[in-house]
């Protein structure tokens, strides 16, 4: 699939009340519900970047499709469903407020329930790699708490660390302790919100590897939807995980990524101090990762990426 021959989606413009507009997706208020779609914005190091990668949202979009049916039995979650004919958003809508909706939003976006989100990014960790291989190599710690000394870049770790952070508007996330949430949530919430998030990462963790692709660490997002907490946002996709090539996995050195960590080290290595304007990305940066995203799910899934016109 030659990436470069679609177009890239980096804004909507839908004659709905706009909720929000995220680093990547942009939310519609449907009433009841929500309309998400999963633009070709990229972000990186918490700053969008002004270039998009063709087809991440469809990517993004029919992943979390994906786990969040395969995950159900374990955590609800908010989607509803997946738009693969548009004209499905009609029952959502009174008469006089549809409108012509635009081809777009097949395969990009679903409609969800509205769940009242809990401000914290849930991170779970099974191997040693990024901000928590440089915490660990500078304090011995990783997530705060103390590790083994001798660990090696890439290392699996005994057991899956749960290192939440906060959820930042904008500006950087900033790591919070487990005592810091419990304040914040009360300790019920607090314990389901980790108990949870470490039971999907092992799930999805064990299944991705009959793919051949090692999870090496995640990070979701929870809301609560009539007093259940619930599974919102994403799930285990490029953008919010860091996924391995199983045959290549060597302990002791990056890793072959099907995510956006080469990205990530190509905006290093350009020098630029991490704070935005964000530079632009040359086209092989944009084609290689757009092929990368797509890898990932078709490898994951087991399916082709069908475009739907």
């Amino acid at each position: 699939m030659e990436t470069n021959e679609f177009p890239v989606l980096m804004e909507t413009d839908l004659p709905l009340p706009l909720f929000i507009r995220g680093k990547v997706r942009d939310s519609y208020d449907l009433g009841s519900h929500l309309l998400i779609v999963a633009t070709d914005r990229i972000s990186a190091f918490d700053v969008v970047l002004p270039s998009g990668i063709p087809l991440k949202g469809h990517v993004l979009n029919r992943l979390s499709s994906f786990w969040f049916r395969r995950l159900a039995d374990i955590m609800p979650n908010h989607m509803t469903e997946a738009i693969d004919n548009v004209h499905s958003i009609d029952s959502y809508l009174p008469e006089e407020k549809r409108f012509s909706y635009p081809s777009y939003l097949r395969g990009r976006s679903m409609v969800v329930k509205k769940a009242k989100r809990l401000p914290v990014e849930c991170v779970v960790r099974g191997y040693l790699a990024g901000s928590a291989w440089a915490e660990y190599k500078e304090k011995g710690t990783i997530g705060g708490m103390t590790m083994p000394a001798g660990l090696q870049e890439s290392d699996k770790l005994d057991q899956p660390l749960f290192t939440p952070t906060t959820k930042a508007e904008t500006g950087h996330d900033e790591p919070l302790s487990k005592e810091k949430i419990i304040k914040v949530f009360g300790l019920p919430i607090s314990q389901e919100i980790e108990e949870k998030s470490l039971e999907i990462y092992e799930s999805a963790r064990e299944y991705a590897l009959t793919k051949g692709i090692i999870i090496a660490d995640t990070k979701f997002e929870f809301g609560i939807d009539n007093g259940r907490l619930t599974l919102i946002d994403e799930a285990l996709t490029p953008d919010s995980s860091r996924f391995w090539d199983a045959e290549k996995y060597e302990a002791g050195k990056p890793q072959d990524s099907l995510d956006k960590q080469p990205l990530r080290d190509w905006l290093t290595a350009s020098g630029w101090n991490k704070e935005p304007p964000a530079p632009e990305l040359p086209p092989d940066v944009i084609k290689s990762t757009s092929e990368r995203y797509i890898m990932a799910y078709e490898k994951m899934t087991g399916r082709k990426l069908a475009i739907l016109e």
